[in-house]
């Protein structure tokens, strides 16, 4: 028992075949450009590593990269069927009231009209009525303002998801 040694996730990641690794990384973020980046960088002596090659990476993303990142994210209230990991991730909006449903649902569109795309915030922790107040108060900023904050969220949702396959084991 080393308390030193790689996580078996991180030690499986660092070790799968390049497809599969690209696959696994597709499914944390789907920005081609953030994937092919922390590929190219492994192996990853710990998590730490793994995390901070995401933020670097995070913060060299394109518009047309944080598009792509974006578009793997389904609207907050409406996970996509059979994705546990959206599903997971929005759960304050699980035991939300029809009203709070409704309401976040022409706010999500309101917010989707102003900026082109969905409203993105990293929903883990958070409940319905929060992820409301988000999205009301982010749908003033300017454009430029708002994709920040976007890039923000996204390092905050990658990390979470890339800390799901640091600590997964090893399937038999």
């Amino acid at each position: 028992m080393t308390s030193t040694s790689t996580p078996p996730g991180l030690a499986r990641f660092n070790v799968l075949e390049e497809h599969a690794a690209f696959a696994a990384l597709l499914e944390a973020c789907a920005s081609t450009a953030w994937a092919r980046r922390l590929l190219a960088a492994r192996p990853y002596a710990g998590p730490e590593d793994l995390y901070t090659a995401s933020d670097a990476a995070m913060a060299d993303l394109t518009a047309e990269d944080l598009a792509e990142a974006m578009a793997g994210h389904p609207p907050i209230g409406r996970p996509k069927p059979g994705d546990p990991t959206s599903a997971r991730e929005q759960r304050g909006m699980a035991g939300a009231s029809e009203d709070l449903r409704a309401e976040m649902l022409d706010l999500n569109l309101a917010y989707q009209e102003t900026f082109g795309h969905v409203f993105l915030i990293c929903a883990t922790g958070r409940t319905g009525e929060q992820m409301r107040d988000a999205v009301k108060e982010r749908i003033g900023n300017s454009p430029e303002q708002e994709r920040e904050i976007v890039r923000t969220e996204l390092g905050k949702i990658n990390r979470i998801r890339l800390a799901r396959i640091v600590e997964e084991e090893v399937r038999a």
